[in-house]
């Protein structure tokens, strides 16, 4: 029998930069399985212990420390060598005193930065999709997976604060003229910007945000963005 959830394995020449992983070692690398993030935009849990963060030497170190319970993925003990650690997750070490957080920095599509102890109850979630389902109950998907069958007053394309574990909603940011917010894709990945103006998709064109970056202005896809505060972020980015 064949395995239904794809490989487990990559070659490291495919694998993305932002893994930060040797390209001329051996010749395959674990991969990520399907999960919360897509295949592009995550990094594997043991590659990042190994690879991204260097806790751990070794795969075997990396497995011994998983599945141990030891890695906490937004409040919750994950046990794969694969899961899919992606765009704002928060990471927490048994016996480690630092906390990370995935954002993209410096061009990179993901980066870990240390937060402080009360900033790890809290992660930004982009509302990607909003969907009618039966009893005229609407389901509201965010961009690392989750759902919510709760009323959450924000469109596609808004970003919600999130206490996690418990997936409860803390603040609606609006995606709209005015406010601040983030590339986390593409060569502006990880720079913060004012949007100057939002402009509605077409039959062609998909929807765009023209952003202010410093003392130039770009029209960007709307999909690339997230909001993250009025005039400053809500939680820590850098």
């Amino acid at each position: 029998m064949v395995s239904i959830a794809g490989s487990k394995k990559l070659k490291r020449q495919m694998a993305p930069l932002f893994w930060g992983i040797a390209r001329k070692d051996k010749r395959f690398v674990i991969t990520t399985r399907p999960g919360p993030h897509k295949k592009n935009f995550a990094i594997p849990t043991a590659v990042f212990l190994r690879d991204t963060i260097k806790i751990v030497t070794s795969l075997r170190e990396a497995k011994a420390t998983i599945y141990s319970g030891k890695v906490k993925i937004d409040g919750v003990v994950r046990k794969s060598l694969h899961h899919a650690i992606g765009l704002m997750d928060v990471i927490e070490l048994e016996n480690v005193s630092d906390i990370y957080r995935l954002v993209p920095t410096d061009g990179k599509i993901l980066k870990p930065i240390k937060i402080n102890e009360l900033e790890k109850s809290k992660k930004l979630v982009r509302v990607v999709t909003k969907t009618s389902i039966k009893k005229g109950i609407t389901q509201t998907g965010f961009h690392d997976g989750r759902s919510t069958l709760a009323e959450v007053k924000a469109k596609v394309g808004d970003t919600c604060v999130m206490q996690i574990p418990d997936q409860k909603i803390l603040e609606i940011i609006k995606l709209e003229a005015g406010c601040q917010a983030l590339v986390t894709r593409g060569i502006n990945a990880g720079q913060i910007g004012k949007i100057e103006t939002v402009e509605e998709g077409t039959f062609i064109l998909p929807k765009r945000v023209i952003l202010v970056l410093g003392d130039k202005k770009i029209e960007i896809p709307a999909d690339i963005i997230m909001p993250i505060g009025k005039k400053e972020p809500v939680i820590q980015l850098k």
